[in-house]
């Protein structure tokens, strides 16, 4: 599996096609986030912002390769296996890209509720919305891994489907990238600071059972 892994994390750097997300993703905090606003609601906005990028990132690494060449990864390593190494590359960019957004938030924000009356402890701050980017990554992750093949083969309708999945992902109720996003805007307004716990778990779980369904489909359908 790590020869897997190192395989298609070398195809998602060498490619570039990174790029896209990555400058999507800065262009997004650049735009929501300033020097100075409240943490708990920069770090919100910094996690929802991650989960699109990473159904993106899942899109890149598992169509990164001519259809040969998966063929020929597939036949030696098993479709599954192929698959899920692409996934969980695409789960650690988009985890690093997370990680070291909160740590840039976090340095550049102020550490205070969101009416300015009340001190927000920043270390904490910085965990939370860790947390919350990590549960926002592995939600990214399910909707990227619904999105693209093996469950729909047709790129044009996966390129569509992405977006239309996505913000639904953000914003329906239940949804734990809502629940942990929504977590730090409420304790920025109290000046607390939550720990979403729970929404992790919950993303934990919907990513792991949607990219199994898309693993075992892998070696059903041909590429």
């Amino acid at each position: 599996m790590t020869a897997l892994l190192l395989y298609r994390a070398a195809l998602l750097l060498r490619s570039q096609r990174w790029l896209p997300p990555v400058v999507l993703y800065a262009a997004a905090l650049g735009i929501g986030v300033q020097g100075g606003q409240p943490v708990l609601d920069s770090l919100g906005w910094a996690a929802a912002m991650l989960l699109p990028v990473a159904a993106w990132l899942v899109r890149i690494c598992v169509t990164g390769e001519p259809p040969a060449a998966r063929g020929c990864v597939s036949a030696a390593r098993g479709p599954a296996r192929a698959h899920l190494a692409g996934v969980l590359v695409a789960l650690a960019a988009a985890v690093v890209l997370g990680t070291a957004a909160t740590v840039v938030v976090t340095l550049i924000s102020d550490p205070v509720s969101t009416d300015h009356g009340r001190p927000v402890p920043l270390l904490p701050a910085g965990g939370a919305g860790l947390l919350a980017a990590l549960v926002c990554a592995l939600l990214g992750i399910a909707v990227g891994v619904l999105t693209t093949w093996p469950l729909l083969r047709s790129p044009g309708r996966a390129v569509l489907a992405l977006p239309l999945a996505a913000l639904p992902a953000l914003v329906v109720s239940g949804s734990p990238a809502r629940a942990a996003v929504g977590g730090l805007v409420t304790g920025s307004r109290s000046g607390t600071v939550p720990l979403p716990l729970f929404p992790l778990a919950a993303a934990a779980a919907v990513a792991a059972a949607a990219t199994a369904v898309a693993c075992a489909l892998s070696s059903r359908r041909p590429a």
